[in-house]
């Protein structure tokens, strides 16, 4: 393999010591030096005035194959996810089989094999996403799932939850849990309040979402286990969590980038791009959403990217799909509505995402894969739907102004991504 160098960028490393405006040279896919004066490339690339993070990780996302490649498939889904940034990403198990067994995990991890990021399945934790039956999670553990969910549906018994998080965790593993009260949520569309009281639509009351997040956080403080709370959209779910982390309890949790760039107000004109589960809620909570991010009470920003078909989003909104498009404009709406803060965007996402996983990643060093992520923090552009890679167009945020633009992406020390196309 060909060496390749960056030269002249910011790099932001707070995981690691070596930080500032350096140059890095690759070899073999790994960091094989950070300095000044490293000497010649087979390759180099100026990235002068720019910043150089450790890789994103995505911990939450849809890629939809197998059985749903009109939405999204593997390679549309990962070409879309590397110029976002990410040199990793999370795919969930809703697809069509349930990715619940050896066959469908195999068949993920062999078309791994040929995308453009490395992927990390999440094989789901009951039989079908039912609630009812443990999938073989010794089995899909040893072939290299990454951890377990239902995502797209909660596990609703206490009691195979407790199963569900006592096994995994007897594989080294950890639940990702959707939080959410199916009773309490009903035929819930958006946040229930003033806004789908004059759009005429049903609601989503919060306590769906926060009296899920609090038997969860009861189970795993009683039983000493890990848990991963996924999709935090409430200023009472994220109380719950502050609590129960300074309680010592073994949780960690995400959010994603429209938590905090939208409230519910954006459904006043029935755009179905902005129907989304969890819902989007009100301005009190997109704040609180915000400063958790800032504090630290949540981990790491997911984007969970769900992408559909456009004939699934072009109907009324009580009849649409749920789910935003999220992997090209996570990054930016980070810079752009929650901080500049270079090391803080680096631990929301590349940092605290490898440590959730338990997987390489979170930092630059001599010696470890060549994951990195080069960002212009001042380039700003308009997002048009004729500018996204993924087959999902479905977005709020078309038409927006936004800072913040990743310029490169390469993943073990090849270049998967470079201003405006894929290497791939």
């Amino acid at each position: 393999m060909k060496t390749l160098k960056l030269y002249g960028g910011e790099v932001v490393n707070p995981a690691g010591e070596k930080k500032g405006r350096l140059d890095i040279l690759i070899e073999e896919g790994l960091v094989k030096a950070i300095g000044t004066d490293l000497g010649s490339a087979d390759e180099t690339i100026d990235v002068t005035g720019k910043t150089v993070f450790p890789g994103f990780i995505d911990l939450h996302c849809h890629l939809r194959e197998p059985g749903q490649e009109y939405k999204e498939d593997i390679a549309s889904g990962t070409r879309a996810a590397a110029k976002g940034g990410y040199t990793a990403v999370c795919c969930m198990p809703n697809t069509s089989p349930v990715m619940d067994n050896a066959a469908v995990l195999a068949l993920v991890l062999e078309k791994a094999r040929s995308a453009s990021t490395k992927i990390y399945p999440v094989c789901a934790a009951t039989r079908g996403l039912k609630g009812a039956e443990l999938t073989e999670m010794g089995e899909l553990a040893a072939m290299g799932c990454a951890a377990f969910s239902d995502d797209g549906r909660p596990i609703s018994s206490g009691a195979m939850m407790l199963a569900a998080m006592q096994y995994a965790d007897t594989f080294g593993k950890l639940i990702m849990a959707h939080e959410e009260d199916l009773d309490i949520k009903g035929a819930g569309v958006m946040n229930e309040g003033v806004n789908a009281t004059i759009l005429g639509l049903p609601g989503i009351p919060r306590a769906a979402e926060e009296s899920m997040i609090a038997r969860d956080l009861i189970l795993a403080e009683s039983y000493g286990l890990r848990l991963h709370i996924q999709h935090v959209s409430t200023r009472g779910g994220i109380a719950l969590i502050r609590e129960a982390k300074r309680r010592g309890v073994r949780v960690t949790c995400e959010s994603a980038p429209h938590y905090f760039s939208a409230d519910d107000g954006a459904c006043m004109g029935y755009d179905a791009n902005t129907k989304v589960n969890p819902p989007l809620r009100t301005p009190d909570d997109v704040e609180a959403v915000k400063q958790a991010l800032l504090e630290g009470t949540i981990d790491a920003i997911a984007t969970d990217h769900a992408p559909h078909h456009k004939d699934e989003k072009e109907i009324e909104f009580a009849l649409a799909a749920f789910g935003i498009s999220g992997f090209e404009t996570a990054f930016s709406l980070a810079v752009t509505n929650l901080t500049r803060d270079k090391d803080k965007l680096a631990e929301l996402f590349s940092v605290n995402p490898a440590r959730i996983l338990g997987k390489p990643g979170g930092v630059i060093k001599e010696g470890v894969p060549a994951d990195l992520t080069v960002a212009d923090m001042d380039a700003e552009y308009t997002l048009t739907e004729q500018s996204l890679v993924s087959k999902g167009k479905n977005t709020p945020f078309l038409g927006r102004k936004l800072r913040g633009v990743v310029t490169h992406t390469i993943v073990d020390g090849r270049l998967v991504y470079q201003g405006g196309s894929s290497c791939r």
